[in-house]
Formats: C-alpha cells, structure tokens, sequence
C-alpha cells in the first residue's frame, strides 16, 4: 500500500483498484437527510429541496452527493463546493489518480453506537464520526466545547489520550487497513458532473447486452401502454379509500375537494426542526483555525438559531481580522468586545 500526502488530503492507493482520497472533514458538510422516497434516482432529483434549508450556501455554489441509507429513509449526504471539488480533482491527477473516489475522512473511523462519538484527536484537529453516520472535523482545542454543547456524548477514542473527565473509552482500529476500511465507504463524492470516468467503448458481451435491453425496453413500451389503463382504475380506488381515511380520522375536514393531495399534506405532523449547531460550529471552526494560538475559546453556546463562542485574544486587531475572515468564508457572524477584554464571536446560519 503506498499513502501520498498532500497539503488537504490523503490518497491511498492498493493493489490495482482505483484509489481512494480521503479530503478533511472541515470542507464537508455530512448530513443525516430523510427522503422517503423508493429509488435513488427520485432521491437524487428531491436532494437539492431536501438540504435547501439546511446548508447557506445558494444551491448553485455547492456539489450534493447521496450516500448510504443510514436508517429507514434516512441517507448520508455530503455537500461541499464546487471550487473545493475542482480543487481535488486537481489535486488527485496531479498525484496520478484522476479516477479516485472521494471519502470525508471521518467516515474513516467506526460508526459508533446511537448517540456516541467516535474521536481521533491529532496535534492539531480532532475528527469526529456521529451515532447518527454523520462526522465532521474541527480544531482539536474545540473539541471539548464542541462536546459539551453537544451533551456530552459516551466517547470511543481513537486517537491520542482525552482528558480522564471526558470519560472515553479507548478503541481499537484492529489489523485492518485504513484502505480495506474505506474500500466500500458510506460516501463517495464523485458523483453527477464530478464521476469517475468510465471506459469509454462497450466490450462485446456489453454490446451485446446494450441489444437485448433495447429489445426488452421496446417490449416494455407496449406492455406500459397496457398497464396504463389498469393503473387509472387502481389510482381512482385508491383515492377513494383515502378519502374515507381522512373523514374517519378527522370529521371536520372536507373531503370532497379537487386538492385532496394538498389536504391529506395539511394533518401530517411538521418535520422536526434542523440542528445547525454542529455544522455552524464546523464551519466557524474552520475560519478559526488559522488563528490558533491567537485565540482561545472560553464557551461555546447555541441560543435559538444563533452560535455564541466567548474567545481570550492574546493578539491586537484579532475582532477586525475574524470579522473578515467571516465575511471571506461567507459565514453570517460578528464579533464583539466584551467588558474584560474578550470577544464574542455570534454566528447564525449553516
């Protein structure tokens, strides 16, 4: 196994397979987004209407990839930019591995039990894998906040030794590499515009079966044009059964309206509400990193939609410096002064 490093990333490479670049958890929002919905093609089209609110960047500016069903309905998908993907892409040709996959680096580590967290700290970041299959990275002096303001979660440590307080239970990796870990990973980013290239001419047999299924799919025509007429008379009786559900299970409602669709939407329970605190706090973090040793984080907060971080600056002109280093991460914050010395730094959005 050779393992090339590279100023952002880590490209492993074994046997003849195609390689593997695993890309720092900072520039990678994973999320644990519900799509209930039966193909993944039909999941692919709803993502960008499933994560809207989820994510600050417009749309336009980031890369959506699916991942894993990480519960029923329930998938792992990544966001990142499309400048970091270029980048990497880039990166990885530059390295000879244009065709290698793209894996956040915490979906290295374990995924740990419901409500855990499985932690490598390093000298300089921690990353982090979430119960829930999600993971993020951070500076290793915000771990502990970030740990506190996320309730103290049981930690499985995979990395150097945590304060005794934070009571980690210490894990093991075993003998398996760090390439067999990631060979069927829970999240690969080249996907859409970003895919790995295919070989560009079918071999024989492929031809081959390019006919066969040209054949099948002009026999499917006919037979679809069939069913057509069975799937109006079930979809009418169907309709029918929904609306004697909905006037036995609320009286009150009117059933005899065009949009029964639009009522039946009306009595379904709202969605739970999306925590942005760990992906705001990712993304703050980022902006800090830089600055370490400069400043030190006194508390970490989340009061309603707002993150509240409470920093010692140990240098002059550090609020005028986070203020731009905000605003160039095209993070929603400010940062104040507060009465002895410190700042407060408020960020909002994710």
């Amino acid at each position: 196994m050779t393992a090339a490093p590279a100023p952002s990333a880590l490209i492993i490479a074994e046997g003849a397979g195609a390689a593997t670049m695993l890309v720092p958890g900072e520039a990678v929002r994973l999320l644990a987004v519900d799509l209930p919905l039966p193909t993944r093609a039909r999941r692919i089209e709803a993502l960008p209407f499933a994560v809207e609110e989820m994510i600050a960047d417009p749309l336009d500016a980031v890369h959506l990839a699916l991942g894993t069903e990480l519960a029923p309905r329930r998938f792992l998908v990544g966001v990142v930019r499309h400048a970091q993907m270029l980048a990497w892409i880039e990166e990885a040709a530059a390295a000879g591995h244009p065709n290698a996959a793209f894996v956040p680096d915490a979906l290295a580590l374990p995924r740990p039990d419901a409500g855990e967290w499985a932690v490598e700290l390093g000298d300089t970041r921690a990353v982090v894998r979430s119960g829930d299959g999600t993971g993020f990275a951070i500076p290793a002096p915000l771990l502990r906040p970030a740990w506190e303001a996320a309730g103290r979660p049981a930690i499985r440590n995979y990395g150097v030794a945590l304060p005794e307080d934070m009571g980690a239970l210490p894990a093991e990796l075993g003998e398996l590499s760090l390439a067999r870990r990631i060979a069927e990973p829970a999240l690969d980013l080249r996907q859409g515009a970003y895919a790995r290239r295919r070989a560009a001419a079918l071999p024989g047999w492929g031809r081959r079966l390019f006919w066969v299924g040209a054949i099948g799919l002009t026999a499917h025509v006919g037979i679809a044009a069939a069913d057509t007429a069975m799937l109006r008379s079930i979809a009418d009786r169907r309709e029918d059964d929904t609306r004697m559900l909905v006037a036995s299970a609320a009286p009150g409602v009117p059933t005899g309206t065009d949009d029964l669709a639009g009522t039946v939407a009306d009595l379904l329970p709202e969605p739970k509400r999306y925590s942005a605190f760990l992906p705001l706090l990712s993304r703050v973090s980022t902006v800090l990193a830089p600055m370490n040793g400069q400043v030190a984080v006194r508390s970490i907060g989340f009061q309603g939609s707002a993150l509240v971080i409470d920093l010692d600056a140990f240098a002059p002109g550090m609020a005028g410096r986070i203020n731009g280093a905000l605003t160039d991460a095209r993070v929603s914050g400010t940062v104040t002064t507060l009465p002895d010395g410190g700042l407060r730094l408020t960020a909002r959005g994710a």
